[in-house]
């Protein structure tokens, strides 16, 4: 475990080295504080990584086993003041983290897109939630059949044959916002491909979009009203579900590492970015290093 802690060290000395622009920048008196940035990374990646997701787990997991590794760490509201502040440095982490994921080229050349909801309440407890208004509302999931408040990550993924799908984009809009409406405000560049989606994006206006990219939208066939589908539009849609499902697994595989859909602790704007972008970054640094 300590080979794996200064390994985990060094590639983060290495971001913070070569992307310092876009990595977290001080402009008080405490631009140099003993207690670095790189470290609180570092804490989020290796906690992470020995299964404790939640800020209080990490703070006593490197209390009690690793404090000689540590000794400026500072008490646990400070540690987790000092990482609500880090959500466009775990953007960056996460940026290069999708690069490197792309540095070998992918045979399958389908995409799939879809959402996932990240929730800060769920069923009753979602009338009352408050927090994170600036960029949290309440939303409605359709898989779970439940109303909740909170945001909704959007992913566009490569297909892999046996294996994950490798993201491609992802980005982050309150749980109100229909799917093709953040596709269309999003605008991603999808050129000569086929994309796999659900009955939410074959819009109008996203329809136009893709073929202009000369890509292909293909979706389900939606039942019309008082009528049954033909056996063959029931085929098509086996077939589109069967095209769909890696992005559920994927998205599975990322709530199973991270535990990113709960997010019941957050209790402010800035550790739901934290939250939401921190553990992207961990899913990513898994898939690069360790898939």
């Amino acid at each position: 475990m300590e080979n794996q802690l200064i390994q985990i060290y060094l590639f983060v000395c290495q971001i913070y080295d070569t992307c310092s622009e876009t990595c977290f920048q001080r402009l008080s008196n405490n631009s140099e504080p003993l207690f670095t940035d790189q470290e609180l990374i570092t804490i989020w990646l290796f906690a992470h990584l020995n299964g404790y997701a939640q800020k209080k787990q990490m703070h006593r997991f490197i209390t009690n086993y690793w404090s000689d590794w540590f000794p400026r760490l500072p008490a646990y509201q400070t540690f987790v003041y000092r990482l609500n502040q880090l959500d466009a440095t775990f953007q960056t982490f996460g940026k290069v983290l999708l690069k490197a994921l792309h540095r070998e080229p992918t045979p399958e050349i389908d995409r799939i897109v879809d959402s996932l909801p990240v929730m800060l309440a769920q069923q009753g407890h979602s009338y009352s939630a408050r927090i994170a208004r600036e960029i949290a509302d309440a939303g409605f999931c359709a898989a779970k059949k439940t109303r909740f408040p909170g945001v909704r990550l959007h992913c566009i993924a490569e297909r892999q044959v046996g294996r994950l799908p490798k993201p491609v984009s992802m980005w982050l809009r309150e749980a109100s916002a229909h799917d093709s409406k953040a596709f269309d405000n999003q605008s991603p560049r999808l050129p000569d491909t086929t994309l796999f989606g659900d009955l939410a994006y074959p819009t109008r206006e996203i329809i136009t979009w893709l073929k202009e990219q000369n890509t292909q939208l293909i979706t389900p066939k939606k039942k019309p009203k008082g009528k049954e589908l033909s056996e063959f539009e029931k085929y098509h849609n086996r077939l589109v579900s069967k095209f769909r499902q890696p992005i559920e697994s994927l998205f599975n595989w990322i709530i199973e590492k991270t535990n990113i859909q709960r997010a019941s602790k957050v209790r402010s704007t800035n550790a739901l970015l934290i939250h939401c972008w921190g553990k992207l970054a961990f899913a990513f640094f898994l898939l690069v290093f360790y898939y």
